[in-house]
């Protein structure tokens, strides 16, 4: 081994010293999930025009059921700048982040219920992806730009949308900084009520029957709830995209409970039986934890 070599190795294990193996899993875990985004936004960032005709499909099939009414509630907080501050407040920080506070807390601290928290999340942000890539859908907040693209005719609801985080607070989704971990067209399902969905029940299921449940239940109900009104109000989804985000979410629980009872058994039974030692202790120490 040469001189850098060597080098190279004592830096890695001084950086992973302080993390079990566990920890390395999750960290890479996470790291596939993060590949998997760019290869799938690579793959619609240019699909503006069918982003915006499937977008046309959602504005007129909320319009037959009677509840197209995003328009209309963005035209209203267009003038009321701190509610349209509070709403894109909501939709930026009480998503991502909070759910990467959160899962950091109940990763070190409710470890029996994080897995199939992590899990839920997972399978819900895979099987969104496989949407996105088959039904790309433009926000409202860009349906002006590719209207005047693709639609020069059409009605004035569908191109009189304002983004409001753009207007307000100073945050766009097509500058140069942000472009690269953006899909512009991923509004069908919204992850964003979606995964405030998941992460809601995740903090109620991590406090059920705990003294602090009364205080926590009610934060986990109002997170996806007022993630509704952010995410149609601020015209970055459409009531539809929420519904389709609530249902992917539930479907990542299933996935998840089914890899907690059926998947995981089976996996550990498998190492077990290993003639591998280091695989059978690892099965050996799955089951200590």
């Amino acid at each position: 081994m040469s001189r850098r070599e060597h080098a190279a190795t004592r830096a890695w294990r001084g950086f992973t010293r302080p993390f079990s193996k566990r920890d390395l899993v999750e960290a890479a875990i996470v790291g596939v999930a993060f590949l998997l985004y760019f290869f799938v936004r690579g793959a619609v960032i240019d699909r503006p025009e069918a982003a915006y005709w499937h977008a046309i499909d959602v504005i007129n099939a909320q319009r037959k059921l009677g509840f197209f009414w995003e328009d209309n509630m963005n035209r209203w907080i267009a003038h009321r700048e701190f509610i349209a501050q509070v709403m894109n407040i909501t939709y930026f920080y009480l998503h991502f982040p909070l759910i990467i506070a959160f899962g950091i807390w109940l990763y070190y601290f409710r470890r029996d219920r994080y897995t199939l928290a992590r899990d839920a999340f997972l399978a819900s942000g895979a099987i969104a992806l496989v949407i996105y890539w088959l039904y790309p859908v433009a926000p409202p907040r860009v349906l002006p730009e590719l209207a005047a693209r693709f639609d020069p005719s059409a009605p004035a609801y569908v191109g009189g949308c304002l983004d409001t985080m753009r207007e307000y607070l100073g945050y766009a989704y097509d500058t140069q900084s942000t472009r690269a971990f953006v899909n512009p067209y991923a509004a069908m399902p919204s992850l964003h009520f979606g995964w405030d969905l998941l992460l809601g029940l995740s903090i109620i299921r991590a406090f059920w029957r705990e003294r602090w449940l009364w205080i926590m239940a009610p934060i986990g109900v109002v997170l996806p709830v007022l993630q509704v009104f952010a995410i149609t109000l601020t015209a970055n989804h459409f009531f539809l995209d929420a519904l389709a985000g609530g249902l992917v979410a539930l479907a990542g629980i299933g996935l998840a409970l089914i890899m907690e009872r059926n998947v995981y058994p089976w996996v550990g039974e498998q190492l077990r039986r290993s003639p591998v030692p280091a695989l059978r202790e690892l099965a050996v120490a799955k089951e200590r934890r």
